[in-house]
């Protein structure tokens, strides 16, 4: 009977354990320490360096007030439980940073700062990111050429305004968020993306180029509303199955087009032109150590590309393009030297992997 009793008594007096989030009542708050009742006969202090880092969140609290807090210390010397309001404060940022991303909920923040990289920001105290690729087709800045001063002008004009965003991914050993901006339009526009299917072909014009890329605006081809258009973006990778410096090779704002949607994620739509192309390298039969003509089309540190010239491809739009490393020349200046731009030369292929679509030289 005496040990039931002893244990019921157990049972009703949480013991503080180092690391635990209590809710305290504050009693006082003197001589550079705060003193709170944390439960059944136990007194809580914030003091010493924990006191100092809490300084600007004190500010805003009273005696009297409920805050929670962590524990530092079960005991110390004098029998107060040790707490900390900063690491506290920073776990219960940090939950309410899970809860957001478990829920794929939509909040409101403030935008601080701008690079060219993307917009900053913060939730619940925690610095955020929201990169440039991440923000709606809306507010994504369509700057001709993709010159990175005007894309950071662009960005920059958001600082002090807020925007609907969701957790894409966060990392607490790091303290980093990124965040995601929805599309625009609200409960229809998400149906009519949920219309949606990979592998469905869908026809629409060029609404704008970027240095990345082209959207296209287009009519959902499954969902029930009239005049369903939303936007779908087609990476640079996915416009043409030759290698593209800048998408206004291919394509121009007003263009109509089709495309196939190749993948429905967080609101966006990705879309595919070279899907709907034959694919040109499968249909070449070279070797290792076969003598081709081409054309050098443009240099890079690392090397200098080559558009061939065959009579076997047919179709200009679908160029095949290979590369002859820097190291055949031995440096960048020697390789300018040796080889010009717009020139036909004879090459021999060192590398030809249709499946990867690469193909190396040599210059003959």
């Amino acid at each position: 009977m005496e040990n039931q009793t002893l244990q019921k008594l157990t049972d009703s007096v949480s013991i503080p354990r180092g690391g635990d989030l209590v809710d305290g009542k504050i009693l006082a708050i003197e001589n550079l320490s705060m003193y709170l009742d944390i439960g059944p006969r136990k007194t809580g202090i914030i003091y010493g360096a924990e006191y100092q880092n809490a300084k600007n969140i004190l500010k805003s609290i009273k005696i009297g007030d409920t805050i929670s807090v962590k524990v530092v210390s079960p005991e110390n010397d004098e029998g107060f439980v040790e707490l900390s309001l900063r690491e506290a404060e920073k776990e219960l940022a940090w939950q309410t940073i899970k809860d957001k991303k478990e829920k794929s909920e939509e909040f409101e923040v403030k935008i601080d700062k701008a690079n060219k990289g993307g917009l900053i920001t913060e939730v619940a105290g925690i610095p955020a990111f929201i990169p440039t690729s991440q923000l709606s087709s809306d507010n994504y800045p369509r700057v001709p050429e993709g010159d990175k001063s005007k894309i950071l002008k662009k960005l920059q004009s958001f600082i002090g305004q807020n925007i609907k965003v969701k957790v894409l991914d966060f990392d607490e050993k790091n303290d980093q968020v990124i965040l995601t901006e929805e599309s625009r339009g609200g409960e229809q526009n998400q149906e009519m993306v949920n219309s949606l299917k990979v592998g469905d072909i869908v026809e629409g014009k060029i609404s704008g180029i970027v240095n990345f890329g082209a959207f296209i605006k287009f009519n959902a081809p499954n969902a029930s509303a009239d005049n369903s258009e939303i936007e779908g973006l087609v990476h640079i990778s996915e416009l043409d199955w030759q290698l593209i410096e800048n998408p206004s090779q291919v394509v121009e704002v007003g263009q109509t087009i089709k495309a196939q949607v190749i993948e429905v994620t967080q609101g966006r739509v990705s879309l595919s032109i070279k899907n709907l192309k034959d694919d040109p390298w499968q249909n070449l039969e070279y070797k290792t150590g076969d003598i081709v003509k081409g054309t050098v089309t443009r240099f890079n540190p690392f090397g200098a590309f080559v558009q061939l010239v065959d009579e076997n491809i047919k179709d200009e739009s679908t160029k095949i393009q290979g590369l002859i490393h820097v190291s055949e020349f031995g440096s960048e200046s020697k390789m300018k030297e040796t080889i010009e731009l717009n020139k036909v030369y004879d090459f021999q292929i060192l590398s030809f992997q249709p499946q990867r679509h690469w193909m190396s030289l040599k210059i003959k």
